[in-house]
């Protein structure tokens, strides 16, 4: 089982690396969920995860979290092939929290290929931020 810290990373590229891993059928566990960034102009983000909030209808769906861990476990989702049997699989073998449970202290590995000091990303907001400000738990 693998246990990374997602402190300072891009999500775009943690969701690609964690599901090649889930894919290969390594076990997953993402702490800090709501410490993972996501690049681009804050403003922007957070009118378009609004938008996609409100689409469609309360009964029926799409149906967006507003929690930073299950946001993170949205994106990863979409990088896996989770209609057919082995991205279901691989989707169950991953679990996001938020902060650090104390089952796992001591443990955590550090992903360098995905961290925002190996970019020149200027503009970005972190999952946290977008969960308050899309009106998710606090």
């Amino acid at each position: 089982m693998k246990i990374i810290d997602g402190t300072d990373l891009i999500a775009g590229r943690l969701a690609t690396i964690v599901a090649k891993m889930a894919l290969e059928g390594e076990t997953i566990r993402i702490v800090n969920a709501e410490k993972v960034i996501i690049s681009g102009n804050p403003k922007t983000i957070i009118k378009d995860w609004t938008e996609r909030i409100h689409k469609g209808n309360a009964l029926v769906g799409p149906y967006y979290p507003k929690r930073a861990d299950r946001i993170l476990k949205r994106i990863i989702r979409g990088m896996l092939p989770y209609k057919k049997t082995k991205g279901l699989k691989a989707f169950k073998r991953i679990k996001t929290y938020l902060g650090v449970p104390e089952e796992f202290n001591g443990k955590i590995e550090q992903l360098k290929k995905a961290g925002l000091m190996d970019s020149n990303i200027v503009k970005y907001i972190s999952l946290g931020d977008l969960s308050k400000r899309l009106g998710g738990p606090q």
